[in-house]
Order: structure tokens, then C-alpha cells, then sequence
């Protein structure tokens, strides 16, 4: 049952009587005459104090008659019935639970009732084996329960007269601190506000929607809601730390990644949802409370680039205040607001396609947007999207900026696609769905298709369309996608010609093959309107269509195609890039241009286009294609070069239907020639080749380490079982880079195959293993394996990752991700741990930590509930993560860490410490610079860590001449900053960056 439906039946009139039974009668009035504290919720319930009028065994009875009403009516019901009991026990310790809270009545009403159910799960004894279906009634059951007391509290009579007198009071201390702060900060800080309101609600109707191609094959629509449909992808690569270990390898979710990083060049195929990552960390900054993990996003304002917009018209990229405008964003906001909001820290700044742009502007790019690092420096985030090939590795290294890669989806993400996607579709599309997950595991060229969203979309619609059937090839697929999207799905909905134009398949294509003819030869992705209709009406003579008037051709194709968007009042695209590339590619090869697409190979926007082009064109066209590809590789000035090229010919051959045997064997010897790879570039543009590749790659003998592991890199980046065996020669290799790669990959194959024949046999020393899913898990147990470090993800169940932990007992856990409901479950049996990463956004407190182990290392974003001074327990604590905006609470509490030796703060933050906080044990300080100030002073330093002996400072400018002054300073090390007052500094101390 939905749980929309549980919570119709639970705000139902009759369940309201029921929950009043919690509570006593009303307490005091409003509190004038002294005793003006809230009333404590212990006081406020039946079941407590000295004149209950209910038992423990009639809370019990009242949540048994919640639990039957709410199965009452017909439909399914929302639990198996045979935890009926259960449920109702948990649902009563839930509710009893209410008089342990130590919170009064209006805390309660101020934490909301999500909040107070998520208290009250974690103060209730947790269910033991409940059914997913009863773990979601519970939840919901909870939460409304929560609702409905809530509701009770604000309407007694004490509580309105209270919580008056102490709004009173709140609003006249809140206009004493906004009259001060305007004095101090003078500026339009109410017309900034009410602007911020409407913008985030403008880009959140704008981005809030994702088009799932196909969709609207059955009255569906063609746009989900993006926080159903969204898919949260995994992102991997190198943060460049030189600190960092090979057993670390950087995978994260890529819609966290900036959260542990301030500046990211994302790179992603075609379809692999770059721009719906910009759309949800869009909407997720705007959403009011924000997604679940998402709370980091809170209070930045989004600024969203599409550079082929920004750039259309051969125009200036904009400063900051004409990002708006630029972005075709209606709104007009105050004078300098833009700048005032990146001044704060307060962006996000999301520049998505660095290559929909012609290669000789993407060097202008890259200075506008180092300009604007310039001036703003601190605080602010930042995305920059590009395909994967589009600009080199050091593009933007030395502006800070971290290089991760959206992963293609593992058959566990493409699983939980094609549900979403049937569910979606309806009724008529369930017998289906297991009929094309079956194909997906069975079928290989069926699962090389879809490692992407608009791949996967594409695939689920064909099927159904297709009663079950699909096409062989990517070519095929997209084929059949026009054909679907172009004619049947009009005719099958029975829409008749609601323009007045009924054409066929061919001319149609012939059409908006034309668009894509024009976009690709001149280098845009967009085009003027007026210009697509010209192209369309000259056109139509040439097809004997001269009786169609052209304006409602245009209008057909644009409204009807499926292919075709408005994204302003004046200008054309395609609706996603692929397909412009496969129709840009047939009518390159019906025009017979090989010249064009030979010239443009080394473009990394035709590489596709060329890909494309060689599955179109007949046996003799293909292999004269490849033969001018080799030639051009063969006249190429440099080793890079000629790698793309035998390799673009390599991936291109596997989309030929047909070629000469002496052209595809001189193009395997070719790519036998640069293989092994030299570096993570090579091996990862190796993949490209696919399957074939594996026949090409050498096993472990008698290559260095760094080759084996270039040689792995390549192999796990093949996504076809037949990959499992070739990677199994190398699971006794001893580096740990290796073996590292090899357990990363363990995602990406079936699970109990890779795990015998890979998985098992790894050496574990310092190998850090991840489980990420309920099938890993169950091998990792199933095979006995114990790993000393150790990855888990909250995928995992909590019975599964409960016999995980006991198993493993580890000495390093990281979990990946964020838990579901928010809060961490405790950790409490595990004995070794002396290293812990939590997730983003996770609600912890100390008391969830096990207690006697030698905990060295705690990582976390998100402050425990319970504040800082339980840690103190742990002796061996030495160190905390970065802590980016502290309250005075929260420095008070680091007094009681005496055991903490390095810490990390902003200069700001340090700015902002109570005068009454002294640290002098900390030895080993980093200290980031940036925000308002121009230029800061080691003055806060001197104050608050006297101790310190070496002092790392991070971007921005600092004045350290009173480095003199911290007499066990050693070293001062920098990163990307400005040093000043240097002439007075002693001798001692050594200055390194």
C-alpha cells in the first residue's frame, strides 16, 4: 500500500479520538507570572505521573485498534498479515516512547512530526525482522501519530497563550539582532530575500521535471517528478591528494561529491545524466526541507550555465550579474544581488557542457571562469560538466578543481530503472518488466545498451512497444527509437493530425535530419527558429511536399517529433545530443562527406557523429571510413593523436554490420600497437573498444606494477562478463593498486561470479572492501571473508550489514552513503574500529559510536546531535574532520578534547570562536582562507592554539608576521595562497608550497 493511502486512513476523523487518549488534561496558562518554561511531554501524557488514566497494556490496545483501522476497506493491505502482532508492538513501544523524550511541548512542535517519528524510532526498541512492507508502515503510521499529537498540543488553550508571549518575545529580540545587523551590513537585505523566494521556486519548476524517453507510449506522461525519477549515479576518480592511498580509491555518490569537494570537473558519456545531476542538486538546493542527504545544499542559491546557451550567439560569457539574463531566466533580480550572493559563499555554481562548445572557445571558457574564481574565492561551490574526451586531464587542475566520472549505471541502478520506468508506464506495462530483466542478465548486447539513463529509457520503451522484443545493435535501437517516437506512438494514441500534417516515417526523418545536418557541420547544439523553419520549407519541393504548408510541417515536427524543443521563444535543439549525432551521422554518409567526418575525427563532439556514421554506411563505405581514419592516424603529429584515432576505429568497427576481413585485422594489429596503455587516459579510452579489447590485453606476466595495473584499469572498465575471467588472472597479483582496482570493479559483474573467481582469492592486506549492495554482502559472508577495511553502503539491509559488521569486526569503516530515515544505527558491537567515515547529512549522536575501542579517526560533515564532549572517551582520537561553520556550543565542546592533537578550520570560523576558548594541545592546524576578507591574520590563531607546531594554510591571503608569537611553530606549508608580513619571521620557522 502507498503511503499516501496508510495516511488517508490515519488523518481519518476516527483516528483522532483514539491518539487524544495519550494525553492528560491542560496544564498552566501563559506563563506571566513567572513559570514560564514549556511543559515537559512527560507531564502532557496519560500513560505517566501519578493519576494515569491509561496503562502500558492499554497503549498497547490503542495501537492495536490504529494498526486494524487502518487495514480496514478493501485493497491490499499494507503488511503482510501474519507481523500483525508485531507491528503493533512496535507501533505501542513507539508511542511509549513519548515519555522518554527529554524535550518539552513546544521543542516538539518547533522539531516538526517527521523529526519527532525519527526520535521516537530511535528511542522505541528497533523491530526485528519486519517485512520491508511493515518497516514502511511503521514508519508512515508513526509519523502520522505524530501529526495528530502535535495538532493536540498546539490547540490547547496554555500553549496559544504561551507560545503568543514568546513569539512577542522572539520577534522583538530578532528586530534588535536584524537592526544591528543592518547597521553593521547596510544593504537591500529584504529585497534580496523576497527576490531568493521567487527565484528558488521559479528554478524549481523549471528543473523540477525529468523527460524519460518513451514514456508516453500508454495516456503516460513523458515527465516524472525529479525526485521520483532520479537516479543517483556513482562517481569515481583521483582528488589528487598526494597523501592519498592507492587502498582509497575515490567512488562516491555524485550528487554528494560536492560535499567533500568545493570545486569538481565532472565527466560523463553521452545520456549518463550529467545535466539531470545539475537539475537535482538545483532543485535540491531550493526544496524546503531538503532531500534526504541533500541538507548541505541548504541555503546556497544555484546559479545553472548551460554554455551552449550562454554562448549561442557568438555573445560574451556574463559576469555575475547577468547570469540571469544570460541563462534566459525571466526574473530581474536587485542591483548587484548576484554579487552579493557569490561574495557570502553563498553559490552554486553549476556550468553544465564544456563540450557543446567549439573547441577554440573552450580555452575563453575556462579563462572566464577562472576569472570568476578570482573574484569570488570563498565558500562557493562549483560544477563544471564536460564529456569525457572534451579537454584534458589538467584542464583545470591548478584552479583546484576535482576530476571525478559518472560510472556507468551497475546492473543493480539499471535494475531499480526498469522498475521505476514500469511502474511508471502502468498497468499494461507489468508483464513486461521481468521479462526484459531477465534479457538484461542473459542477453549481452541487450545489457551493453543500456549503462546509461537515456539508454536504459530507450530500451524499456522498445521493449514494451515492442511486446517484449528489442533490436540488435545500437544502431537498430536508435532506428527503431524514431520510428517509435516519429510515427507509432501518434497513430497508437489515436492523435490523429492535430496540426493539420499527416506524414510518413521517411520524410519526416529526412527533415530533422536536415536540422541535424546544419547543427553538427557549424558546431552548435542550438539553432535560431526562423533558420530551422527556412531549412524545413526549402526542403519540402525537393520531397514533393509542396501542397504542406511549411509553418505546420515545422510545428509538427516540433511539437510532435519527439525530437525537437524550444528552449527559448527563438531557438531549436534536439532534446537530447545522441540523437542529433545519429541523424547528423546518416546524413553525413547519404551525402557521402567523408572528408567532413575524417577532418573532424579528432573532435571529441564527432566522435560519436563518426561512430555512428560507420554503422549507417554499407561494407564498401565502412571500411573505406576506417581506411581514412588509419591513414589520418598514420599523419597524426603526436602519440596521443594517433591513440584516439586507432581507437575511435577500433570502437567504431564494433558498429559495423559489415566489413572486409584485411581491414578489421589491420585495425586489431593497429590497436595491438598501443597496447599496454601508458596511462589512466589510455586505458580508460582503451574500454571504448569494448569486448574485443580483452582479446588485445596482456595477463600479469612479466609486467611492472604500474603496467598491470594500467592493464586492470582498462579490463574493469569493459562492462561484459566475458571480462570476469581476464580480471581473474589477476587476482594474486601482491600491488595493492591492483587489487584495490579489482574490488572497486566488483560492482560491475555478477555478483557471486566475480566474487569466486575474483573476490576470494585477492590477498586482504590493507585492501579495503566494498559492499554496496544485499548480493555483495551475502557473497561476502557466503565466502567467510573478513576484511579489516571496509566500504558499506546503507543500500545494504540492516540485518545484512548488522552480520556484516559481526563478521568483519573491522579496524576502518567508511559508510558510503546516506542511511535510510536519516539516522545512523548504533554501532555498538564492533570491537576494533579505530578508523570511521559516516555519510553526509547523517543524524548521529556520540552515543551511537562503540564504546572501548581504540578509535583514532572519526570523519563526518553532519555535528552529532548530541554535541562534541562524548568523544572524549576515546584516548586515541587525534584528530578531527574539517568543521566548516562551528557555533560558540560547538567550540565550547572541543574544550573537553584534550586528546585531539589536528584539527581544520575556516579563517572566518576562527574569527567567530568565543574569547573564553583556549586549545594549546593542538599541534597541527589547517587553516583555509577565502570569504569576505581579503587578507587575514594569524591573530585568532595566536589566540585559540597556541600549541601548534605546524600551520597549513589553504587559499587566500595571510599576513603571518605574527608567526613569531606561537613559540613551537616549526613549519608554516601553503596551498594556492598569499603570503604577507613575512620580514619578520624567525628563523625556526620553515615556509614551504
Amino acid at each position: 500500500m502507498e503511503p499516501a493511502l496508510i495516511g488517508t486512513r490515519l488523518a481519518s476523523a476516527a483516528i483522532g479520538p483514539l491518539l487524544r487518549k495519550l494525553l492528560a488534561g491542560d496544564g498552566p496558562g501563559a506563563g506571566l507570572t513567572g513559570a514560564d518554561r514549556p511543559v515537559r511531554l512527560a507531564s502532557l501524557l496519560s500513560f505517566r505521573g501519578e493519576k494515569r488514566t491509561l496503562t502500558e497494556k492499554d497503549v498497547r490496545k490503542l495501537a492495536a485498534t490504529l494498526v486494524a483501522r487502518t487495514c480496514e476497506g478493501s485493497g491490499e493491505p499494507p503488511f503482510p498479515l501474519d507481523e500483525t502482532e508485531a507491528v503493533t508492538d512496535a507501533l505501542a513501544a513507539r508511542l511509549l516512547a513519548l515519555g522518554d523524550l527529554d524535550m518539552d511541548d513546544a521543542q516538539a512542535v518547533h522539531l516538526g512530526a517527521r523529526a519527532l517519528a525519527r526520535r521516537l524510532s530511535a528511542a522505541a526498541p528497533a523491530p526485528d525482522g519486519l517485512a520491508a512492507d511493515s518497516v514502511l508502515y511503521l514508519e508512515t503510521a508513526t509519523e502520522w501519530a505524530c501529526r495528530h499529537i502535535l495538532e493536540f498540543f498546539t490547540r490547547r488553550p496554555s500553549f496559544v497563550a504561551r507560545t503568543l508571549v514568546e513569539q512577542t518575545r522572539g520577534q522583538a529580540a530578532l528586530a534588535r539582532k536584524v537592526d544591528a545587523l543592518t547597521a553593521a551590513h547596510p544593504g537591500p537585505l529584504a529585497e534580496d530575500a523576497a527576490f531568493e523566494r521567487r527565484y528558488l521556486a521559479h528554478l524549481a519548476r523549471i528543473h523540477g521535471h525529468l523527460t524519460i524517453y518513451g514514456i508516453d507510449l500508454r495516456d503516460t506522461h513523458e515527465e516524472w517528478p525529479l525526485d521520483v525519477a532520479y537516479l543517483s549515479l556513482e562517481a569515481t576518480g583521483d582528488p589528487r591528494d598526494p597523501e592519498r592511498t592507492p587502498r582509497e580509491h575515490a567512488s562516491l555518490r555524485a550528487d554528494l561529491a560536492p560535499a567533500a569537494h568545493d570545486r569538481i570537473l565532472l565527466r560523463g558519456q553521452a545520456g549518463s545524466g550529467k545535466t539531470t545531476l545539475v537539475q537535482w542538486l538545483t532543485v535540491s538546493a531550493c526544496a524546503t526541507p531538503p532531500a534526504e542527504g541533500m541538507g548541505y545544499l541548504h541555503g546556497r542559491i544555484p546559479f545553472v550555465l548551460p554554455l551552449r546557451t550562454l554562448t549561442r550567439h557568438g555573445e560574451r560569457l556574463p559576469d555575475a550579474e547577468r547570469f540571469l539574463s544570460a541563462a534566459d531566466c525571466p526574473l530581474t533580480p536587485p542591483d548587484g544581488w548576484a554579487d552579493r550572493v557569490l561574495s557570502a559563499g553563498r553559490g552554486l555554481v553549476l556550468v553544465d557542457g564544456i563540450d557543446e562548445i567549439p573547441e577554440a572557445e573552450r580555452g575563453r571558457a575556462r579563462d572566464w571562469l577562472r576569472g570568476l574564481l578570482a573574484a569570488y574565492e570563498g565558500g562557493n561551490r562549483w560544477l563544471v560538466t564536460s564529456r569525457p574526451t572534451a579537454v584534458r586531464d589538467d584542464w583545470l587542475a591548478r584552479d583546484g578543481f576535482t576530476e571525478l566520472t559518472l560510472s556507468p549505471m551497475t546492473p543493480a541502478e539499471v535494475a531499480t530503472f526498469v522498475r521505476r520506468w514500469h511502474r511508471a508506464a502502468g498497468p499494461a506495462a507489468a508483464p513486461y518488466e521481468q521479462r526484459l530483466l531477465d534479457s538484461l542478465r542473459t542477453t549481452e548486447h541487450v545489457a551493453r545498451l543500456a549503462t546509461n539513463p537515456l539508454m536504459c529509457g530507450l530500451v524499456c520503451a522498445l521493449h514494451h512497444e515492442r511486446r517484449g522484443y528489442l533490436p540488435r545493435g545500437r544502431g537498430s535501437l536508435y532506428e527503431a527509437a524514431l520510428s517509435m517516437l516519429l510515427v507509432r506512438r501518434d497513430r497508437e494514441r489515436g492523435m490523429g493530425a492535430p496540426y493539420g500534417v499527416d506524414l510518413d516515417e521517411a520524410p519526416q526523418i529526412q527533415l530533422v535530419q536536415r536540422l541535424a545536418y546544419w547543427m553538427t557541420l557549424n558546431d552548435r547544439f542550438q539553432m535560431a527558429r526562423g533558420h530551422a523553419e527556412s531549412l524545413v520549407a526549402e526542403a519540402l519541393p525537393a520531397m514533393g511536399l509542396t501542397d504542406h504548408a511549411p509553418d505546420r510541417v515545422f510545428t509538427h515536427l516540433l511539437h510532435r517529433s519527439g525530437l525537437l524543443r524550444e528552449p527559448t521563444a527563438d531557438t531549436v535543439d534536439f532534446v537530447h545530443r545522441t540523437f542529433q549525432d545519429y541523424l547528423a551521422a546518416k546524413a553525413l554518409v547519404d551525402h557521402w562527406d567523408i572528408g567532413v567526418l575524417v577532418r573532424n575525427a579528432t573532435d571529441d563532439r564527432w566522435e560519436d557523429v563518426l561512430r555512428m556514421a560507420v554503422g549507417h554506411a554499407r561494407p564498401r563505405e565502412a571500411a573505406e571510413i576506417l581506411s581514412e581514419l588509419l591513414k589520418a592516424a598514420d599523419a597524426a603529429a603526436d602519440r596521443p593523436s594517433r591513440l584516439r584515432l586507432v581507437l575511435l576505429a577500433a570502437t567504431a568497427l564494433s558498429h559495423a554490420t559489415e566489413v572486409a576481413p584485411e581491414v578489421r585485422a589491420e585495425i586489431l594489429r593497429r590497436t595491438g600497437e598501443v597496447i599496454p596503455p601508458r596511462d589512466l587516459d589510455e586505458a580508460r579510452e582503451l574500454a571504448g573498444a569494448g569486448r574485443m579489447l580483452l582479446e588485445l590485453l596482456p595477463g600479469p606476466e612479466g609486467l611492472d606494477e604500474s603496467t598491470a595495473h594500467l592493464v586492470v584499469v582498462a579490463a574493469t572498465h569493459v562492462l561484459s562478463d566475458a571480462a570476469v575471467p581476464f580480471l581473474a588472472r589477476y587476482a594474486d597479483h601482491p600491488w595493492l593498486a591492483v587489487r584495490a582496482q579489482l574490488v572497486w570493479a566488483w560492482q560491475r559483474y555478477d555478483a557471486r561470479a566475480y566474487a569466486d573467481e575474483v573476490i576470494a582469492r585477492l590477498d586482504p592486506t590493507e585492501l579495503r572492501l566494498q559492499v554496496l549492495d544485499d548480493e555483495r554482502a551475502a557473497e561476502l559472508l557466503r565466502l567467510g571473508l573478513a576484511p579489516e577495511l571496509l566500504d558499506l553502503s546503507a543500500s545494504v539491509s540492516a540485518d545484512r550489514a548488522a552480520a556484516v559488521l559481526d563478521r568483519c569486526d573491522p579496524r576502518e569503516l567508511r559508510l558510503l552513503d546516506h542511511p535510510p530515515g536519516g539516522e545512523l544505527a548504533p554501532l555498538g558491537p564492533l570491537g576494533s574500529l579505530e578508523y570511521l567515515a559516516l555519510p553526509a547529512d547523517a543524524v548521529w549522536r556520540t552515543t551511537d559510536l562503540p564504546e572501548g575501542v581504540p578509535l583514532r579517526r572519526l570523519n563526518f560533515l553532519s555535528l552529532p546531535v548530541d554535541g562534541l564532549t562524548g568523544l572524549s572517551r576515546y584516548p586515541l582520537l587525534g584528530e578531527l574532520p574539517y568543521l566548516p561553520e562551528p557555533t560558540p556550543a560547538v567550540w565550547r565542546d572541543l574544550r573537553a578534547l584534550t586528546q585531539v592533537e589536528r584539527m581544520s578550520f575556516d579563517a572566518q570560523a576562527l574569527a567567530d570562536c568565543p574569547e573564553d576558548v583556549v586549545l594549546p594541545w593542538v599541534s597541527f592546524l589547517v587553516c583555509y582562507g577565502g570569504g569576505r576578507r581579503r587578507e587575514h591574520s594569524l591573530d585568532d590563531v595566536v589566540r585559540v592554539f597556541p600549541g601548534v607546531q605546524l600551520l597549513y594554510l589553504s587559499g587566500g591571503t595571510f599576513d603571518i608576521s605574527r608567526a613569531g608569537e606561537l613559540t613551537a611553530l616549526r613549519a608554516v606549508r601553503t596551498s594556492s595562497v598569499a603570503l604577507t608580513g613575512t620580514e619578520g619571521l624567525p628563523s625556526r620557522v620553515r615556509v614551504s608550497g
